[in-house]
């Protein structure tokens, strides 16, 4: 029983009714501090959920604009006639070999020019630089650089590097028509080795170099070093690099565009998609194909946050 007219205090001296309004007091200062992001919080979602949302719904209707009268809502349907699709099959067997072509090819290419690059000699600055330029190049200018100034047989660098070698009978191929698909990977690597190489050298740059070089006085060869150190080290950047080349090469879409047209079997899932919506009207069908797309883009990227999770757990370790 406490006194009539005194008043509650707790074991610090504050009463309720101070801890409630200092409570109040937090909570409206932390919205204050996240209501600068709301409007970025509300662009995101106007911008990348609501035409998701929609692509959805429009993936469980039948749309076609050349039969606007049998408009209506179908289920599954589009799902399964994607699945079963022979055009989607093929179009899923070029966009795996395309997109696992190019991100093996290029982390290779990228790991081999990041272990040249760790090494310190003259003008390593301006070599690093100019590496990376190739992946600044907007993605169709690049494809028309290799379409137009490459492989051109009339005027394009490789046939005149033949003619140069060889002579006025040296032989003038159509390498975009010969070889189609590895045109599209070249063009591709080209462009994503020095992505790769700027992953693979921040982890180089990360690694310990006391250890390396008390390996090195205990006589361990350069060989060694690398397979028994510095690989192990690169795992996690290697895995990261190749998730997210996964992540953007599975939507590339400039490249087939530009330099086939999707002809000469080279269309993968975003020209199909293309094609099915603007081509051939069949919205449905071309929501349903995105939306498969986009899942399996997901998949792929929650295994690249989890691979950057991981790193940053070996950081603050």
């Amino acid at each position: 029983m406490t006194p009539r007219g005194s008043r509650i205090t707790t074991v610090e001296g504050r009463t309720p009714e101070g801890m409630g309004s200092q409570g109040a007091m937090r909570q409206a200062g932390a919205w204050a501090r996240r209501a600068p992001l709301l409007p970025a919080l509300i662009f995101v979602i106007v911008m990348t959920q609501l035409p998701f949302a929609t692509s959805v719904v429009i993936s469980l209707m039948n749309w076609n604009a050349y039969y606007p009268d049998e408009r209506g809502f179908t289920g599954f349907d589009n799902f399964a006639r994607v699945v079963t699709d022979t055009n989607t099959r093929e179009a899923v067997v070029v966009t795996v070999l395309l997109t696992a072509s190019v991100v093996l090819v290029s982390l290779l290419l990228g790991l081999g020019i990041a272990l040249l690059l760790d090494r310190r000699f003259r003008g390593r600055g301006v070599v690093r630089t100019m590496m990376i330029t190739p992946f600044l190049i907007v993605p169709v200018a690049a494809a028309l650089l290799w379409k137009h100034a490459l492989y051109n047989p009339e005027y394009g660098l490789f046939n005149g590097l033949l003619t140069m070698l060889f002579g006025s009978d040296a032989p003038q191929p159509d390498w975009i028509s010969s070889f189609p698909l590895p045109a599209i990977i070249t063009a591709l690597v080209w462009q994503w080795t020095p992505f790769m190489m700027l992953i693979l050298l921040a982890g180089l740059q990360s690694r310990p170099m006391d250890v390396v070089e008390a390996a090195r006085i205990d006589g361990a060869g350069a060989w060694q070093i690398f397979t028994h150190m510095t690989l192990p080290h690169l795992r996690p950047y290697l895995e990261l690099s190749a998730l997210l080349g996964a992540i953007y090469v599975v939507q590339n879409f400039d490249h087939v565009f530009t330099i086939t047209s999707g002809g000469l079997g080279t269309a993968n899932l975003p020209y199909f998609i293309y094609q099915t919506f603007y081509t051939a009207q069949d919205y449905g069908r071309a929501s349903a194909a995105g939306v498969v797309t986009l899942l399996g883009t997901i998949l792929i990227a929650m295994l690249a946050l989890r691979t950057v999770l991981s790193l940053f757990k070996e950081e603050s370790r």
